[in-house]
């Protein structure tokens, strides 16, 4: 069985957040759906909340460091990503625009993304296409067709959810499978120290 890994980022800022519960529900979708395709998954999650005061620093000084250099490393190497933001004031949230702020450039270039949100009402349901798709495109990543809206009344079903939301969330996660599964495993980003030239090469001058 081969294996493919997805990174999951979320903009939760609340323990616990329907914006993690959402990108849990997200991620499991697709890992069944992989499963069923023979390919396995590794998970890695980042929790913006964790990586907040790295991301100033960041901005302040141009360096990422501890958890916030790995969550960059994570989404470099990943097959494909969960992305999932609480809404404020109309759009995603600040944190979350900041993390994708500071990827490297080309990070997201071609990369498979499942985009998910969660507001308060269900006024905010176009967020996903008017603001989180364009940021995508700009990033030059290949969001899945279906996008996941999570209002409030959407957790009261007898499981959390309601039946549509669960219904989207089943086909957002086949999308995700049969993108992530028909490219080849990611190689990670390349190391701007790796020697272009043989060492023993150099030594004969």
């Amino acid at each position: 069985m081969s294996t493919r890994t997805l990174v999951v980022v979320s903009g939760g800022l609340g323990q616990p957040s329907s914006t993690r519960l959402l990108a849990d529900r997200l991620t499991a979708a697709t890992v069944d759906a992989l499963r069923e395709r023979g390919v396995a998954a590794e998970v890695e999650v980042v929790e913006l909340r964790d990586v907040a005061h790295e991301l100033t620093d960041h901005l302040l000084t141009g360096f990422a460091r501890g958890d916030l250099r790995a969550a960059l490393d994570a989404v470099g190497r990943a097959d494909g990503l969960v992305a999932v933001t609480p809404v404020f004031s109309a759009s995603y949230s600040g944190l979350f625009k900041t993390f994708f702020d500071v990827l490297e450039p080309g990070a997201l270039d071609g990369l498979p993304v499942l985009l998910g949100a969660t507001a308060g009402t269900a006024r905010h349901s176009l967020v996903l296409d008017h603001a989180l798709r364009p940021l995508m495109a700009y990033l030059r990543a290949a969001p899945v067709a279906t996008g996941v809206f999570a209002a409030s009344e959407d957790w009261a079903g007898s499981d959390g959810t309601t039946g549509e939301l669960s219904a989207r969330v089943e086909r957002a996660g086949r999308e995700l499978a049969a993108a992530v599964a028909a490219r080849e495993p990611a190689a990670g980003p390349a190391d701007p120290f790796e020697l272009t030239t043989d060492f023993s090469a150099l030594l004969r001058g």
